[in-house]
């Protein structure tokens, strides 16, 4: 019980965080290509350090 007292607010916290970020980035004039690339780095970077296992 203890437990579900602690994460519950930590969840709707989280919740609310993520609405905000999601309706700033909508109100926001965001360069996608660059952001997608930036993931896409990232991504690749996990999945050759998964296939070649350095990194």
């Amino acid at each position: 019980m203890i437990r579900f007292v602690i994460i519950l607010p930590l969840v709707i916290v989280a919740w609310m965080l993520l609405v905000k970020i999601i309706r700033d980035v909508k109100n926001a004039n965001v360069d996608w290509t660059g952001v997608t690339t930036i993931i896409g780095f990232i991504a690749l970077a996990f999945w050759l350090r998964h296939v070649t296992g350095m990194g």
